[in-house]
């Protein structure tokens, strides 16, 4: 993953029960595949995650982006979550000399060759490729053609020359969503990008060994599953001709639900349909022509600023979705992980009812619901409330609370999709009164994982006048119980105010974010620079439990006021 965001429109076997090329760390691997090899070893790398922030960081070492130093029991633990196969993105800029032979420093050449064997050694298959280059110096192709491709050369020479030996449970990636600065448009992205997946393809066939017949992974331009780019990628596996070659595509969803902005906060029927579209292309352009596709690196672009840009349930339900559709469609899938889900040192999720629902996925469907909340107002008796099943081919068999399963016909009832937890029953979950979640309800399904739901006792949110600049303002707030959702602001003559100014709702956790422990909510410069001076906005905040707040704020030169109302 880079830092650039680009707008995306965007296996029936199970993991592991293919095995191709069993061949030990450092040995040859054995026979040449046959032209369905790649299919079946691909399928067998499912599921994969990714060593992200790591190898490909732009520091001097492998820590300088805050990850610890990589040991042979994380990857054994990887192992032992269930996965497959691990990608390991390397950046090679900072450990190169200069032109012409860009040799790189044999020590970071021989620490990538030690954490490649120990994945290798603990049964995984593995990914290496040429990373953060991509926007370091191969996007400078278009301008500085040559001295580019030397470079891309070189660096791919000495890798191929290196793992030449090894294991054909290693693949290679040419590049990591590629793009190129001053091109003249789409179709010399295009022509630049076959020339770097070709060059990449011969000189590594060239080097032998096991690099003859190695598995080689090429993406599109930006690793996108745009149609018309996987079209330009097809269009180079037709030219190539050679049965072990890999397509790559990254996916990070509809990019709106993505990074919750523009009021998508849920997973709905468009960031649905954005998902089932790329994924069944994907299957059309590639797999059901004996291609067989690996999307590199999967996730929310929302994560890179917290897990909780989305909101708990609606990030389950996508992620089981994808787990699902991909499997269906026999893609195989690698988590971008950059140290934010599986912690590397305690080596537990840092999330695990989201690594239940990813693991769940890779084998069944499993029941979800339309929300994961009940909201129980604070003070008053309760109503039944009643959620919509997605059941998935399942059926509900319980509902537990704790140790307890509750009665159905009396705590609850099941109407084709629709349950309702009874008002006795709210109640009682609530008798405690104390803002926040109350209890958890888990839903039982037929096959897959329970659905959590947390019955939430709150009051109506507070807001509290403040005075801040245009670097910050922190407005105090009486939560609740509840939690945001999202925000909008507007101009007093009614045009959107702030960034992404053809939205009136604004990106959360970018120019706005909630803080539950301390009780406020901050508007970082990032909005106040998109903000006229000498104006008025009305912010409208939006909550989960359906409530609204109107909040004006006052911007006079490098001075805000916001007051409630």
């Amino acid at each position: 993953m880079t830092a650039l965001v680009i707008f995306l429109g965007l296996a029936l076997i199970p993991p592991g029960a293919l095995a191709a090329d069993a061949g030990s760390a450092g040995g040859r691997g054995g026979s040449a595949p046959s032209a369905s090899s790649a299919q079946a070893t691909v399928a067998a790398m499912q599921p994969g995650w990714n060593l992200g922030n790591t190898l490909d960081s732009t520091g001097s070492d492998e820590t300088s982006w805050g990850n610890p130093r990589v040991t042979r029991d994380l990857l054994r633990n990887i192992r032992a979550q269930g996965y497959n196969s691990v990608r390991i993105p390397v950046t090679w800029s900072q450990h190169q000399g200069p032109a012409p032979s860009y040799t790189i420093d044999p020590a970071y050449l021989t620490r990538v060759k030690e954490v490649v064997d120990w994945a290798l050694a603990e049964g995984l298959y593995v990914l290496i490729n040429v990373h953060h280059d991509s926007w370091q110096w191969v996007m400078n192709l278009p301008t500085q053609h040559d001295a580019v491709l030397a470079r891309y050369t070189a660096t791919w020479n000495q890798i191929a020359s290196t793992f030449r030996n090894s294991s054909r449970k290693l693949l290679f990636e040419s590049i990591n969503e590629p793009f190129f600065e001053g091109s003249s448009g789409d179709a010399q992205n295009a022509q630049l990008m076959h020339e770097l997946n070709t060059t990449f393809h011969s000189l590594v066939r060239r080097s032998g060994g096991n690099n003859a017949t190695r598995y080689l992974v090429l993406p599109s331009v930006r690793s996108s599953p745009e149609q018309a780019r996987v079209d330009e990628l097809a269009d180079t596996f037709a030219a190539l001709n050679d049965p072990n070659l890999v397509a790559t595509i990254h996916y990070y969803g509809f990019w709106p639900f993505s990074v919750n902005v523009a009021g998508y906060t849920r997973f709905d029927a468009t960031t649905q349909q954005d998902l089932t579209d790329t994924f069944d292309r994907l299957h059309e352009v590639f797999v059901a022509r004996g291609i067989p596709v690996i999307i590199g690196e999967y996730g929310l672009l929302g994560f890179d600023r917290s897990t909780s840009t989305i909101e708990q349930g609606e990030k389950l339900k996508f992620f089981e979705y994808l787990g699902n559709q991909a499997r269906l469609r026999q893609l195989t899938t690698m988590l971008w992980d950059n140290g934010q889900h599986f912690n590397r040192t305690s080596f537990r999720w840092n999330d695990p009812s989201l690594y239940r629902q990813m693991r769940s996925s890779w084998t069944v469907a499993s029941g979800t619901a339309a929300t994961d909340q009940i909201f129980v107002r604070r003070g008053q008796t309760p109503s039944a409330a009643t959620i919509r099943l997605n059941l998935n081919g399942n059926s509900l068999n319980s509902v537990v609370h704790g140790s307890r399963t509750l009665v159905r016909g009396q705590d609850y009832t099941v109407s084709g999709d629709q349950l309702t937890i009874s008002a006795v029953t709210l109640a009682r979950l609530t008798a405690s009164q104390q803002y926040g979640v109350n209890a958890v309800l888990s839903l039982r399904f037929s096959a897959g994982v329970p659905w959590d739901v947390n019955v939430i006792t709150h009051d109506t949110p507070v807001l509290r006048n403040a005075t801040g600049s245009t670097g910050s303002l922190v407005i105090p707030t009486a939560f609740n119980g509840d939690q945001l959702a999202t925000m909008e602001a507007v101009y007093a003559d009614g045009t959107y105010a702030g960034p992404h100014n053809w939205t009136s709702y604004k990106e959360f956790g970018a120019a706005f974010s909630p803080n539950y422990s301390s009780g406020d909510i901050t508007l970082p410069s990032a909005f106040f620079n998109e903000v006229r001076d000498n104006s008025t906005v009305t912010l409208t905040f939006h909550f989960w439990s359906g409530a609204t707040l109107k909040y004006t704020l006052t911007r006079s030169g490098t001075t805000v006021t916001g007051t409630v109302g």
